[in-house]
């Protein structure tokens, strides 16, 4: 049997409608220190994105474009001086038709298992292959919406070994690097570290409310939704094993300010 123990501030009376499980000021600080950042983060990718990021936009074949996006959300920026450097040495071009060199250091957020990282690589590019090509395939019906297009990828790339964060990090970067016309309306939860964060954060474990307290959360804050699924990943690190994902840019003093003041801090 494997117990982990999770980090928390003893009870001090703090109270907040929209983070009914959080018991303690320190907590909800927390909170709102990593809800900024995550905004922060997003706004990065769109104006100015950092190390591999750039790389995929600047590419000028969407397919390289799409694998090299992949393998980043797949393998994960590190927290080491250059977070990228795990992701150069793996990437091997699309066209050639090789597996990635797996065995680079991995990133907080990676959603590698060892054991059958190449089975995922695998599945991958079959489904690539099934959709008439990577770009095709995120592509999807012209008629969709942003909204639609993210929903119905996270259903699709629901590959073996390649689990929630992953999906859901490649998408959100995919959207905000302007390669796919996709935004998420949800955090799509299912049975991550992003997911138990949300129970404790919201004090329920039902996957409909806990989409409906988020959604609320961050609309108080007057954040994008999708600032909750690295927020919440990295609250719940608490500094140890949280990911700051190659971001540089430093956080702005009214986005902690409105985080604060949507959680009553």
């Amino acid at each position: 049997m494997r117990v982990s123990r999770v980090a928390q501030a003893a009870d001090d009376g703090y109270r907040c409608e929209l983070a009914a499980g959080i018991k303690a000021t320190a907590d909800a600080e927390r909170l709102a220190d990593e809800l900024a950042f995550a905004a922060v983060r997003l706004v990065e990718l769109e104006s100015d994105p950092p190390g591999v990021f750039a790389n995929i936009v600047a590419q000028q074949d969407p397919e390289e474009a799409l694998w090299l996006a992949f393998l980043t959300a797949y393998l994960s920026p590190t927290e080491a001086e250059d977070p990228f450097a795990g992701i150069r040495a793996a990437h091997v071009p699309w066209s050639s038709g090789e597996l990635p060199a797996l065995d680079v250091e991995l990133g907080p957020r990676t959603s590698v298992d060892r054991s059958t990282a190449e089975r995922t690589v695998l599945a991958y590019r079959a489904w690539a292959q099934r959709a008439g090509g990577q770009a095709a395939g995120f592509g999807g019906e012209p008629t969709w919406t942003p909204e639609r297009r993210f929903d119905r990828l996270f259903e699709r790339l629901a590959l073996p070994g390649f689990g929630r964060a992953g999906r859901y990090e490649l998408l959100v970067m995919l959207g905000r690097l302007g390669v796919v016309q996709a935004r998420p309306a949800a955090l799509q939860l299912t049975d991550d570290a992003t997911t138990v964060a949300a129970k404790r954060v919201f004090g329920i474990g039902d996957k409909l409310l806990l989409e409906r307290r988020a959604g609320a959360l961050a609309r108080a804050a007057e954040l994008p939704i999708e600032a909750l699924d690295l927020a919440l990943f990295n609250w719940a690190a608490a500094g140890t094993g949280s990911a700051r994902l190659g971001a540089r840019a430093a956080v702005p003093e009214q986005l902690r300010e409105a985080a604060a003041a949507a959680l009553d801090i």
